[in-house]
């Protein structure tokens, strides 16, 4: 495979993209903040992210949450960054079979095997049925079929809803339709927070014949229904035998060495049934081999791993250096397993 690297035409081309739609104000906040945080020269500082923008592939959060002021060159180039991911996604994430992972009906309806728990589809006249599976369930969890981050998931109770007929049109006007079993995750999940459940992120790639890990995140949430960070989630990096590398941090500057709710012990968490993790991704990693490089949202349970959702767009988990005083990311794998 030839290097996925933009070429300087190309790095030019792309840093006066950026230098055009960034929002300035937001950059020099970044820069200012880095500056502080690390005992550096705001000026300096800005200088190194746009040309790290322009020329090293490396996006302005990218370069705020992996430390990228303190790390030098040889270190930065072992981090994956979210410009070298989305060229991957680009390359080998067919399009025509991107719609099965955006569309989380279409997710559901290809994966059904793997989710391990009870679902169904919101539509016109089936009132009834959307009553009878939320008294089923208890508690149920609706999506919105395209969303990100989070956005578009949703948590309720039947015992709080009193008007049948006006919550199933309540879920159509909101687009909300799709819903879930709320996954009962594995006591070591819950016991760092029970009011959320806890996805671990593994990045992966299926060459045609194996899968290869390239990075595990434990994400954290805060009791909310998501664990994602638009919800107050974190998240720490998890080794290959699944422990966690250093306490938990997310994009907003904030480090977690206990979670803030249950007071848990970042560092000490352990993933369950790691090598059932692995062989699940395995599994689903070859159901539809057009989608080859995913961010796999799995939750741990009793019984084993269960699918959330995959990312063709698969994003970055990485390593903080000043959290985790390991000054080196996952890029290597990737190189490896990819080729690039």
């Amino acid at each position: 495979m030839p290097s996925q690297g933009l070429a300087l035409s190309n790095r030019l081309r792309y840093l006066a993209w950026r230098v055009r739609r960034i929002d300035v104000g937001s950059v020099v906040e970044r820069a200012r903040e880095t500056a502080h945080a690390h005992g550096k020269w705001t000026p300096a500082v800005m200088v190194d992210m746009l040309w790290s923008a322009g020329f090293r592939q490396v996006g302005f959060q990218d370069y705020v949450d992996y430390d990228f002021a303190i790390l030098n060159r040889a270190e930065r180039a072992t981090y994956m960054t979210h410009p070298v991911s989305n060229e991957l996604s680009q390359k080998y994430d067919q399009p025509a079979y991107r719609g099965l992972f955006q569309d989380k009906v279409e997710f559901d309806r290809t994966f059904s095997t793997f989710l391990r728990r009870d679902w169904m589809v919101v539509e016109e006249g089936n009132a009834d049925a959307v009553r009878a599976f939320t008294e089923k369930q208890g508690t149920i969890v609706t999506k919105e079929p395209v969303g990100q981050a989070g956005t578009g998931v949703h948590r309720y109770h039947a015992a709080d809803i009193t008007d049948w007929d006006e919550f199933h049109r309540g879920l159509l006007a909101r687009g909300e339709l799709l819903i879930e079993e709320v996954i009962r995750q594995h006591a070591d999940l819950a016991a760092v927070c029970p009011g959320t459940v806890n996805t671990t992120r593994v990045t992966a790639f299926f060459d045609g014949d194996k899968t290869h890990i390239l990075a595990m995140a434990q994400k954290f949430g805060r009791g909310a229904v998501s664990d994602q960070m638009t919800f107050g989630g974190f998240y720490t990096m998890l080794d290959d035998n699944g422990h966690a590398v250093g306490p938990g941090y997310d994009s907003h500057g904030h480090v977690h060495v206990r979670h803030p709710d249950s007071g848990f012990v970042i560092a000490d968490f352990q993933l369950p049934m790691v090598e059932q993790v692995t062989e699940f991704v395995d599994q689903v990693a070859r159901v539809v081999p057009q989608i080859q490089y995913v961010g796999w949202d799995i939750v741990v349970t009793p019984e084993g791993p269960v699918l959330v959702e995959g990312n063709w767009g698969a994003g970055v988990y990485e390593n903080k250096p000043s959290v985790t005083g390991i000054r080196t990311g996952h890029k290597p794998r990737y190189r490896e397993a990819i080729g690039f």
